[in-house]
């Protein structure tokens, strides 16, 4: 099997923070990830420690959200410093990583 390299990016968002949508366009229309996908937590907490969770009594609108998307390493690289400015410092992380390729 041949692979290409690729660089993740992960971005830490709450619902609360109402920046989902014109993150998702950005990143889709503006910069033309290779993939994204939105994961939505039923718990989590930054480093306010402040809760954020759902239970069955009462379903939170605050919960943590976290965007995943791929690209290769240069333009990962790019795409963060485009987001830099508007990401909080400490909710963007990304990592090497390995996609399986066509290519023979």
């Amino acid at each position: 099997m041949k692979t290409e390299a690729i660089t993740v990016v992960r971005i830490y968002l709450t619902e609360g923070d109402h920046r989902l949508a014109g993150l998702i366009e950005r990143l889709r229309e503006k910069e033309r990830v290779r993939g994204l996908t939105v994961f939505r937590g039923i718990a989590g907490f930054g480093q306010s420690g402040k809760l954020h969770a759902s239970n069955l009594v009462d379903i939170s609108l605050d919960l943590p959200l976290v965007v995943e998307f791929f690209d290769t390493p240069a333009r990962a690289a790019e795409i963060m410093s485009h987001l830099n400015p508007t990401v909080e410092p400490g909710h963007m992380i990304s990592w090497s990583a390995a996609v399986n390729s066509n290519e023979e």
